[in-house]
């Protein structure tokens, strides 16, 4: 698939190419909504006797590897990833949908792509008690999915190439002349692009924008993994959209990386969803109860911003703007439109 064809986004082409034949009866899933006290016992037991899971998930391999490993040590059922990109997730599950070819059990991913499942009629209903511990944004109404984390869009600098005493203290710091040639940006970031425009009022958020690419110019880079590591390289001595667990777990490794955040402090929720034809259900619901419970700490050890209120965060005392997924579907074209003009200098 082309990154842009016309103004259509990845996104909008993905839910055009391959929307879902019509929605078919579904069988019930009496765990995913059973409230009683031994629900749990009864997940587990009725997990263990699937025996695994199928799960299409845009983790990095090795975080999904400690966190399989750490599910599987607790529950003796397995789990099988297949892991791509987002847009490559959100298409392989919207695809084997239509062909009525149901593979996966459980999906793991953005918010936005996880909210056009639900509109599909892709994601089965929870209602777990952990939902109760989670933090403002990170479950919709529905309940069809849940975040497990908070990716946070953080600045991430080479501490060779760039003193702490020169990081910008706001955007509008960005204009200065010393920071010409030296930022990056991802190429599919509009979301971080319309909720940093809001927040400054689109008129004027717009107008920094350009006279950013103008006077400064932006290198666009397609991937976070690849700006991340481009900033430890030097290549790319600031990138401004990079999630903030990539670098803090470069930096833990000794890489010459840091990263701060401008407000305000930008979150995109990722969530679990399980599907509703999962051939496995209830060792797809046992993995979407771990995510919100156990996994939580383990999340939190690899640096990631865990979805619950436990323990002490990086937002806080951030002004923090969560993006909305329903406002970037409905909105998504002409945010994509605006995002690659802006970054093409056009005005």
């Amino acid at each position: 698939m082309k990154r842009r064809q016309f103004f259509l986004s990845p996104l909008a082409l993905c839910l055009l190419a391959a929307a879902p034949a019509a929605a078919q009866p579904f069988p019930a899933a009496p765990l995913a909504v059973y409230a009683g006290p031994d629900r749990f016992e009864r997940i587990v037991a009725a997990a263990k006797k699937e025996g695994s899971l199928t799960l299409y998930t845009t983790f990095a391999a090795s975080n999904m590897q400690a966190i399989a490993t750490d599910f599987e040590r607790r529950y003796g059922v397995k789990i099988n990833s297949w892991r791509s990109g987002t847009l490559r997730v959100l298409q392989r599950t919207l695809t084997e949908a239509r062909a009525n070819r149901f593979e996966a059990d459980a999906v793991v991913f953005g918010s936005p792509e996880m909210e056009a499942l639900h509109r599909e009629q892709l994601l089965q209903e929870v209602r777990s008690p952990h939902h109760a511990n989670l933090v403002e944004g990170a479950l919709p109404a529905h309940r069809g999915w849940a975040a497990v984390y908070l990716n946070l869009f953080a600045h991430a600098y080479n501490t060779d190439k760039v003193r702490k005493d020169e990081l910008p203290a706001t955007y509008a710091d960005l204009l200065h002349p010393r920071w010409k040639g030296r930022l990056a940006v991802e190429s599919q970031d509009q979301e971080w692009f319309l909720a940093v425009v809001k927040d400054m009022g689109e008129a004027k958020g717009l107008k920094f924008f350009q006279d950013l690419v103008a006077g400064n110019g932006l290198s666009v880079r397609t991937g976070h993994s690849l700006l991340n590591n481009l900033v430890v390289s030097g290549e790319v001595p600031l990138a401004l959209t990079v999630h903030s667990y990539m670098p803090e777990q470069m930096k833990r490794k000794g890489a010459p990386i840091d990263w701060f955040v401008l407000e305000p402090a930008v979150v995109r929720p990722n969530a679990v969803g399980v599907l509703r034809r999962a051939p496995r259900p209830n060792a797809a619901l046992l993995f979407y109860e771990y995510l919100l419970s156990d996994g939580q700490q383990l999340l939190a050890d690899m640096a990631y911003i865990p979805a619950t209120r436990q323990g002490d965060s990086p937002l806080r005392n951030l002004r923090v703007r969560v993006v909305d997924p329903v406002e970037v579907l409905d909105e998504n074209e002409r945010w994509s439109k605006l995002y690659e003009d802006t970054l093409r200098g056009v005005r």
